[in-house]
């Protein structure tokens, strides 16, 4: 018996005999299935390999990326927020090492996983029964877990707060469980939010996105924007950082705010005239 990982999305299955049919993220249209049809690995296959290993990265004080190279699946990045002796790791990524496990215990391990949205689930079960940790899934998304166990704790409600200085909240948008991570003492007292893909900086550091289909080009309604840039507004936040190591490294929450405003006028025809 396996527990197959799907190669294009990185989430991992139950144990079975066979892989399964399809992945039933990648089949959802806010993800994509190859050309070729889905493709299927192992955790341990990957370590077998010797092909990939994770970097750990300082960000800032007390906030450290974590990425695989070569870049394995959807390609996110995933955060440790260590906030006064509780270390939380937010969303997943697929490979997990000796060598990643190691480096995470000399920071103090992980006391708590939260999740973005289900396409960051990767390994999530892994990862949360590896260092003893509570799994943060909003219940919106419960139908979205491929390996629920006694470590998942489905919140409810707009928020949930996991340490004095770590609050997730409910955005919706991109999934109706989508969450963003709000640090109040990052940036040095002025705030940090990890946004997994929930708000998407762009390109142009200075801005910030919403869709509810990234490779499908999906865009969310303009309503469902002003909303998510409301829910935001009061919380003090100078940096934002997304999935892809990209970073709003400064007045972040005005940057959401104005990007919210243009989004809605290109929707609404009012940005442009062609």
């Amino acid at each position: 018996m396996e527990k197959y990982v799907c190669k294009t999305c990185g989430v991992q299955y139950p144990p079975a005999a066979e892989p399964p049919e399809s992945c039933f993220i990648c089949s959802d249209e806010r993800q994509h299935v190859p050309a070729g049809g889905p493709a299927w690995t192992t955790l341990e296959a990957m370590r077998e390999e010797g092909t990939y290993r994770n970097a750990l990265t300082r960000e800032e004080a007390g906030l450290y990326g974590i990425v695989t190279q070569p870049s394995f699946g959807i390609g996110q990045t995933a955060y440790l927020v260590c906030d006064n002796g509780f270390n939380t790791l937010w969303d997943c990524i697929t490979y997990l090492d000796a060598e990643t496990i190691t480096a995470i215990e000399r920071l103090g391990g992980i006391q708590a996983i939260a999740m973005s949205h289900p396409h960051y689930y990767s390994t999530q079960a892994e990862w949360a029964e590896t260092f003893g940790a509570v799994l943060h899934i909003h219940e919106d998304d419960r139908a979205w877990v491929a390996r629920p166990g006694e470590h998942v704790r489905f919140w409810s409600g707009e928020t949930c707060r996991l340490s004095d200085g770590v609050t997730l909240h409910r955005l919706g948008g991109h999934f109706r469980g989508a969450a963003v991570l709000h640090w109040s003492e990052g940036a040095e007292g002025a705030g940090v939010m990890l946004s997994g893909d929930v708000i998407q900086v762009v390109a142009d550091r200075r801005w910030v996105s919403f869709m509810y289909s990234y490779p499908n080009l999906i865009p969310l309604p303009g309503s469902t924007v002003a909303r998510i840039a409301e829910q935001v507004r009061p919380l003090p936040f100078e940096r934002l950082y997304n999935a892809f190591h990209r970073v709003v490294r400064a007045d972040a929450n005005a940057a959401v705010q104005r990007s919210a405003q243009r989004y809605i006028q290109a929707l609404q025809g009012e940005l442009f005239d062609t």
